[in-house]
């Protein structure tokens, strides 16, 4: 049974908490109000519960309501106690947990590196509209207005071919013959870009002129394919205000690549090669002095 008392205490604080900005307190030790409770003697700070608060909220996609509150509040509260168990425990001092914690520092702090990064150097709108640029090149491509019939086996599909040589009606026979799901329009798939088919299906498409269809069946995983391409037409890129989000995403992602090349660069790496063997019998300079 819930105690009451616990209950509401723990609603409370997380509506209270869940609307806070985060904390800025900076001294060693925290003042009262960045403090959500004292447990066992260990004050957890308030910015703590917060980050745990919101990573759980993206985990369950969750809405920021009473019950969630509590219920995250309560997972809170026997995480803690069960780390201070641990701690009682000096499993904190175990080689395996002690390497654990220190891989999730890296983690924490290569994060908050490359966002304060990233703050520090917005993307400039001369790097979007060069990015913008390249991407409008690269984006350039062939969308295809094609109709298809699908069946079961070769005989039959070579047989439609035969029908589609005397004059006729492509849809006509789509509508009567075809096990596909355009079948009843036609086989209609309106317009696609190859890379949206499979890769049979795709060359075959590649291959044709408008207005013609294929010469012979295209085997594909679902079946035969008679295939007849109506238009094409070059592919419109968005507007540069449409793809700017992607634009700033792309410049960043080349902004962090650079930073971490230089820090690279500027590292001192020396393997024990007792432990890494590199390929091919290779030596680091200093495994080959030794």
């Amino acid at each position: 049974m819930k105690n009451p008392r616990f209950t509401a205490l723990a609603a409370g604080l997380c509506l209270a908490i869940a609307m806070l900005a985060p904390a800025c307190a900076t001294e060693d030790e925290p003042s009262d109000d960045s403090v959500i409770a004292t447990i066992n003697g260990e004050q957890i700070p308030l910015e703590t519960f917060r980050i745990f608060y919101f990573e759980r909220m993206r985990e369950e996609q969750a809405q920021n309501n009473q019950e969630f509150q509590e219920q995250v509040f309560n997972e809170f509260i026997n995480l803690v106690v069960v780390a201070q168990e641990g701690e009682k425990r000096k499993l904190d001092e175990r080689e395996d947990v002690r390497s654990a914690v220190q891989l999730q520092n890296m983690k924490i702090l290569s994060t908050a590196t490359q966002q304060t990064v990233l703050q520090d150097n917005p993307p400039t709108e001369k790097e979007l509209k060069e990015a913008y640029d390249k991407f409008v090149a690269g984006a350039e491509r062939t969308e295809y207005k094609a109709s298809h019939i699908l069946v079961a086996d070769e005989d039959e599909a070579k047989k439609l071919i035969a029908q589609l040589d005397k004059g006729a009606e492509f849809a006509e026979l789509a509508k009567e013959r075809s096990l596909g799901p355009t079948g009843k329009n036609g086989g209609d798939l309106d317009w696609f870009s190859a890379d949206q088919m499979v890769k049979p299906f795709a060359d075959a498409i590649k291959a044709l002129k408008p207005g013609h269809y294929t010469e012979k069946p295209v085997h594909t995983q679902f079946g035969w394919h008679v295939i007849l391409l109506e238009e094409t037409r070059k592919a419109q890129p968005p507007s540069f205000e449409d793809a700017k989000p992607q634009l700033v995403a792309a410049v960043q992602r080349q902004h962090l690549a650079e930073v971490v090349t230089e820090l690279r660069k500027d590292s001192v790496v020396t393997l024990n090669t007792d432990i890494v063997k590199l390929k091919d019998g290779e030596e680091t300079e200093e495994g080959a002095k030794k």
